[in-house]
């Protein structure tokens, strides 16, 4: 039995060698899978990341994020200043210096009648209602407790950490010196909360800035008063207002988290 050899393949045979790339309706029905991606996505044609990276199947999560890092950043550097101030008030460091001469300059040159309305502005009966007409309006636009209930305890928090601080650093006062426990400002840390807390509390429903101008003006103008009038030190007050900015930022955090369902 003979075999005959095989015809050698010529330049011009087809049927043999590399395929050869087809055009034409073979491409128009691609298979498509059941979850929508094409299949075998080419490395040139896959989507960049955000960073602008070429992509993967499956997505590379990129870095992870930190939500909560700018809230802390924005509550410890107004807690370490608090500790510099209060360092200076019980060491009498230098820093008391400039502080008691700016208060001799400008202690009692307004009136008292004006300064000590301005300085009035910081008074329980006076700052406290407001805050809680704040909190009636949240809960009654939201039907959450959560945003009310953190402002309320922000300004239990007022008293709980003031007095312990007053009685420690038993600073005298500019126009009292035989008295003591003017460090920091009680005053000065009702009405930021108060105001400012209320202004937190209703801005989701205003969607405009007046709120938080006025509690801002309500809040300078009681700090005004009591340097003015003699009744605080300026670093008195501007302990104060450090000591409020992680209770504040506290009220905002809640607000926004638990604030309207749906937008006003």
């Amino acid at each position: 039995m003979s075999e005959r050899p095989r015809p050698r393949e010529t330049g011009g045979d087809t049927g043999a060698g590399l395929p050869q790339l087809r055009t034409g309706h073979a491409f128009a029905h691609t298979p498509h899978r059941s979850d929508g991606r094409p299949p075998q996505t080419p490395r040139g044609s896959r989507r960049p990341d955000p960073g602008g990276r070429p992509g993967t199947i499956p997505p590379v999560p990129g870095r992870p994020a930190t939500p909560l890092l700018r809230p802390a950043l924005a509550a410890l550097l107004p807690l370490l200043a608090l500790v510099l101030t209060t360092w200076q008030v019980l060491v009498s460091g230098p820093l008391l210096g400039p502080d008691e001469a700016l208060s001799r300059a400008v202690v009692r040159s307004v009136p008292d009648a004006v300064t000590e309305r301005l300085a009035d502005l910081g008074n329980v009966p006076v700052a406290v209602p407001v805050l809680a007409l704040a909190m009636a309006y949240s809960v009654r636009r939201s039907g959450r407790w959560a945003p009310a209930l953190t402002a309320a305890l922000a300004m239990a928090l007022v008293p709980a950490l003031v007095v312990p601080l007053k009685q420690w650093t038993a600073r005298p006062g500019p126009l009292e010196p035989w008295a003591a426990g003017y460090y920091p400002s009680g005053h000065t840390a009702t009405a930021a909360v108060a105001y400012l807390g209320a202004a937190l509390l209703v801005r989701p429903y205003v969607r405009r800035p007046w709120p938080t101008a006025v509690a801002l003006a309500l809040t300078g103008a009681t700090a005004v008063g009591l340097v003015l009038r003699g009744f605080h030190w300026p670093l008195d007050v501007l302990a104060s207002a450090l000591l409020c900015v992680p209770l504040l930022l506290a009220v905002d955090r809640g607000a926004r988290r638990y604030g309207p369902r749906t937008p006003s």
